[in-house]
């Protein structure tokens, strides 16, 4: 037992810790006061205030803050509310299932099970950003197809690299949207409070701020995430994990000082420069697209590898057997391109061909696309594929815009047309080489983009009445790639479609317009920049 001195003494110690704790509490007390009270004296400098310096931050406030921690979560509570727990997780297991179906696209990530990754990083929110909204459309109201649509081209104007009054003003109109719509999860008891989000909040500010600080593609704080992969990620793997940090200074160091003396020994004529590093750099740059060629208008090429074969039964065709063979559709193509190579020439049979035609698998499209990854001149690859086994496996055909040959002022519809290659070759026919491609057309379902998604729907029908279904182009009518995502429905999806064959396993398709921030002004501006 404690002895009465131990006892007092311990009585002492609580009674000194709580006149402590109180007199804590008393002075906080006054010091709250005085902040409440009290003024920085930078409070009347005209470029000290803090709300006014803050610039945006698309990749925190609205990637992977609005819509990985807002809007991806509200739908899932929305759901569980509408139908319940086991009713919700059937719609988001649609949901994913819709994801891992839609078709590749050069640059795009693939789910192959959904939103069901562990860890979102900001490349997974921008990647699921660009299929997220057509996956949800006809699973849940039309409010909330809409609220995604005004969230996501509020994202996409606002990463606009220039910025004019009117794409201000656009941006202005889609926040507006997007807060009038976004009160059905207000009304379907998702958000019981408010919506004071700070994240959220930002976007009021975007329109001011753009004004004062310029284009926020240039603020973004995902430009100093790529330098710290770079910079920090790759110098810690490559250290022991012991006391690193002075590892990782010796490696930046060190591989500055290696690029400094290859250009020195280059301009010194010490050193050539290797084919193997000009394809060390292609290589690099055809990872994310950007390169640092010149500014140029937009161009396609077709792969440096080619196959040889017949020309009236090549491999990987489709299998129409209502349309006319290759051979007949190439000859029309030879007769069209005499009449209007020759303005005085009316050749109406078609020309004699049974050369062999040379098959390539793929092209690279380059334009200009200073608002996606790109060189310092704006300048941006991808590459179109049209080969009968991608990567050992299912073939793969990628879709297109083209340009009109002609383009007709009133038209309600984008200035591209928008095709489907099945092969890309080349021949030579009297003494002049053609680079062409086998292309199937969509058509345009309707005069207006779809109220809902904000995109336009094309139709894979057996062709319009002004043209066959199928038909050969050169590639200099290639604009560049095209994203197309089929329309879901309301119904699910049979379990036998994929990513490799949903392109041919429904009539309507989505043009996907937030591929990337090209095929954004592609679709979206009257004229986009190529």
């Amino acid at each position: 037992m404690d002895t009465e001195p131990e006892k007092q003494r311990w009585r002492g110690i609580t009674w000194e810790w709580y006149a402590t704790t109180l007199a804590w509490k008393l002075v906080e007390g006054k010091l709250h006061h005085l902040i409440r009270s009290a003024f920085p004296f930078t409070n009347d400098f005209p470029r000290a205030d803090i709300h006014e310096l803050l610039s945006p931050d698309i990749l925190h406030q609205l990637i992977k803050g609005t819509f990985k921690d807002h809007l991806v979560d509200w739908i899932g509570d929305f759901l569980s509310l509408r139908h319940g727990a086991g009713g919700a997780e059937a719609v988001l297991a649609e949901i994913d299932r819709r994801i891992a179906a839609t078709p590749p696209f050069t640059g795009l990530r693939r789910f192959p099970e959904g939103r069901g990754f562990k860890q979102w990083t900001g490349d997974d929110s921008k990647a699921l950003m660009k299929v997220y909204l057509l996956a949800i459309d006809g699973l849940v109201p039309n409010e909330i197809v809409r609220t995604m649509r005004a969230f996501l081209e509020f994202c996409y104007i606002a990463r606009h690299d220039i910025h004019t009054p009117q794409s201000l003003d656009h941006l202005a109109e889609a926040m507006e949207q997007f807060h009038n719509y976004r009160t059905i999860f207000q009304d379907g008891g998702v958000r019981v409070e408010d919506y004071s989000l700070p994240r959220q909040h930002s976007m009021r500010h975007y329109y001011d701020a753009t004004w004062d600080f310029g284009a926020p593609n240039g603020l973004c704080s995902s430009i100093t995430e790529s330098k710290h992969i770079k910079a920090v990620k790759e110098p810690w793997r490559r250290s022991n994990r012991f006391e690193a940090l002075g590892q990782m200074l010796t490696t930046n160091q060190r591989l500055d000082k290696l690029s400094a003396n290859r250009i020195d020994f280059i301009d010194r004529g010490m050193i050539e420069k290797s084919n193997k590093s000009k394809q060390l750099l292609l290589a690099l740059a055809d990872a994310d697209g950007a390169i640092d060629d010149p500014r140029t208008p937009a161009y396609v090429r077709l792969a440096s590898r080619s196959k040889r074969q017949h020309c009236f039964n090549p491999t990987g065709l489709p299998s129409h057997t209502d349309q006319p063979t290759f051979n007949c559709l190439l000859r029309e193509f030879l007769r069209d391109q005499i009449n209007a190579l020759n303005p005085l020439s009316h050749l109406a049979e078609l020309p004699v061909f049974a050369d062999p035609i040379f098959i390539h698998h793929s092209a690279t499209a380059t334009f200009y696309a200073p608002s996606d990854p790109s060189g310092i001149q704006g300048m941006r690859r991808e590459h179109i594929r049209a080969t009968p086994s991608w990567r050992k496996g299912a073939p793969r055909f990628d879709c297109i815009f083209v340009k009109q040959d002609v383009q007709r002022e009133d038209s309600p519809y984008p200035r591209f047309d928008v095709a489907r290659v099945f092969v890309f070759f080349s021949f030579k026919f009297s003494d002049r080489r053609y680079k062409c491609a086998l292309v199937h057309w969509f058509e345009w379902a309707d005069q207006r983009p779809d109220e809902d998604t904000g995109m336009w729907i094309v139709d894979r029908g057996a062709g319009g009445a002004s043209r066959p279904a199928l038909s050969i182009i050169p590639i200099q009518r290639i604009l560049r790639a095209a994203h197309l995502i089929p329309m879901f429905g309301r119904t699910n999806i049979l379990r036998d479609v994929t990513h490799t064959n949903a392109l041919d396993q429904f009539r309507l398709f989505y043009v996907n317009k937030y591929a990337d921030h090209h095929a954004f002004e592609v679709l979206h501006s009257p004229q986009p920049s190529v």
